[in-house]
């Protein structure tokens, strides 16, 4: 449409430069063109962009309509002083391009028609040669013709590309959101960098290890002091061509340093028509040390108990009768010496057999139906029963201090394994304490004016020694203790009961009051589920 308004104005002024050389000239070939000029302006100011229909239709008639009356107009008025056929080929072509391949040839079929009638119109009025009009209204119309296929083959073959290419960039946009989402997703870290070492994209994770919260186009690996090795690597990535793996160590401001294994893959480069060699970009890789090595020890430690579990099996039938025989010995044994002797191989096959014990109950401790004994229970009553005969078993009813509630506080749990929970807590504060009076309390809160919906808070605390942070951090982990004597399946099997009854157990420093002054100590909290409102089993 830019084009057929383009095409009125010079018309027009072609015009104006006739009529100014010539002032006897006609001057409606200059009213034809300023009226085709502001037509064709019209169209495009007020017009839509649109396809041509199969027919001649409005759109057809106020375009390509107008163009080819203007064209025939003029050249029936210039009396043919000056050819105008040429012209003809634009509306073909928009014909051609825009509408389908019947109407682009009816259209020239058209133009063929008008240019014969000219050429008649011609041969009556005995005006120029009559053969050489007729032949060129033949040319012309056969060019028309040829323009209208061209044209229309071109625009289809065109139309047919740019569909292709619209389903593939919504292809790639779709993937593109997809590998975003992956990578998103990713706990390994993930850094696209250039040689230069600017990063072009990154995940969650990889700000994370880097504790940093910059976006992609800030980060930018050759200004980071600290991560001059993570740099390196990269360098080594594209010296060398081939995928690189190093263990580094990043230091990140106003924290601790990260060990990392990082790996690194190159996209591989581009190669243009021109030869000249495109870089591709490095991607890396990165995975915290510390769950790699958590990992690992989830793995051995599970295939500890698996064989541990074997060979507790197999250990609980001699050591019965290790134990029965023990005990016959001891019946007939009058010496004082032999006494003691049978009375430590008595406490270490307890040992052993409390020990097997943890061990079989770490084993079924995935089952299904663990938690099926669950009930709504009493759990000031049940609390105040097992710890009465924890400190008689253990001569501790003065280091033991109490306090519980008076009213009943239910909560969801099982009433033996709130009795193994109790007393592994207990034995492990007793353990640690200083064995002063009320060195270990107990205590029992409701959490609320409704614990019933909020649940209980069974809490143990003891004087003992603050802990090193590295037991700290494994404190719930099986088959890990401080001490040798321990099996280290006792805070692993309380927080796998407490979690099968929808309980939580936790560990924190905190003070209490012992003599008239506020002392720290070790304390473990137990946030049992909340009962339904059904009647609770003391």
């Amino acid at each position: 449409m830019t084009a057929r308004a383009t095409l009125g104005l010079m018309l027009a002024l072609f015009q104006v430069g006739i009529y100014a050389l010539i002032p006897q000239q006609s001057s409606a070939p200059l009213l034809i063109c300023l009226t085709y000029f502001a037509a064709a302006l019209a169209v495009r100011l007020t017009g839509q962009p649109q396809q041509l229909q199969r027919s001649f239709d409005a759109s057809w008639l106020q375009t390509v309509g107008v163009d080819v009356l203007a064209f025939a107009t003029l050249q029936i008025v210039q009396g043919g002083a000056i050819d105008y056929t040429p012209l003809f080929a634009l509306p073909v072509l928009v014909v051609g391009v825009l509408g389908s391949m019947l109407l682009a040839m009816a259209t020239a079929a058209s133009v063929t028609l008008l240019l014969f009638a000219h050429a008649a119109w011609l041969m009556t009025r005995h005006t120029g040669d009559v053969t050489g009009n007729f032949l060129q209204a033949a040319l012309t119309g056969a060019g028309c013709f040829a323009i209208s296929f061209i044209a229309s083959q071109l625009a289809t073959r065109l139309a047919n590309v740019e569909l292709r290419a619209q389903r593939n960039q919504l292809a790639v946009a779709e993937q593109r959101r997809v590998n975003e989402l992956v990578i998103k997703s990713l706990t390994d870290g993930v850094l696209v960098v250039d040689e230069g070492g600017k990063v072009r994209s990154t995940n969650p994770a990889a700000c994370l290890l880097l504790d940093t919260r910059a976006q992609n186009d800030e980060l930018d690996l050759s200004t980071r002091p600290g991560w001059q090795t993570l740099m390196q690597l990269v360098h080594a990535s594209f010296a060398s061509h081939h995928p690189q793996q190093a263990d580094i160590t990043v230091d990140r401001p106003g924290s601790s340093p990260r060990r990392l294994r990082v790996r690194t893959q190159l996209t591989g480069s581009l190669k243009g028509q021109t030869q000249e060699q495109v870089q591709g970009l490095c991607v890396v890789f990165m995975q915290d040390q510390r769950e790699i090595q958590a990992r690992i020890r989830a793995e051995k430690l599970a295939g500890m108990g698996r064989m541990s579990a074997a060979v507790a099996h197999e250990i609980r039938n001699p050591l019965a009768a290790i134990t029965q025989a023990n005990a016959l010995l001891t019946e007939d044994l009058s010496d004082p010496a032999q006494q003691r002797l049978a009375q430590m191989v008595g406490q270490n096959a307890l040992r052993l057999e409390n020990i097997v014990k943890d061990v079989l109950h770490l084993a079924h401790a995935g089952e299904p139906g663990r938690a099926d004994s669950a009930k709504s229970l009493d759990i000031c009553k049940s609390t105040e029963r097992i710890c009465r005969d924890w400190g008689n078993q253990h001569a501790a009813g003065g280091e033991l201090g109490l306090s519980l509630p008076i009213e009943p506080l239910n909560g969801w749990f099982d009433v033996e394994h709130l009795r193994r929970v109790l007393i592994n807590l207990l034995d492990n504060a007793q353990r640690f304490a200083s064995h002063r009076p009320s060195s270990i309390q107990v205590s029992l809160e409701s959490g609320g004016q409704m614990p019933s919906k909020i649940g209980l808070t069974l809490r143990v605390w003891s004087d003992g020694t603050v802990l090193d942070p590295s037991v700290e951090q494994h404190l719930f982990e099986p088959f890990f203790s401080s001490e040798s004597r321990s099996s280290g399946l006792g805070l692993y099997i309380c927080r796998e009961l407490c979690e099968s009854h929808g309980a939580t157990i936790s560990y924190d420093r905190s003070d209490r009051l012992l003599n008239q002054q506020l002392v720290p100590g070790n304390e473990f909290r137990v946030v049992f589920k909340p009962a339904p409102d059904q009647p609770a089993t003391p």
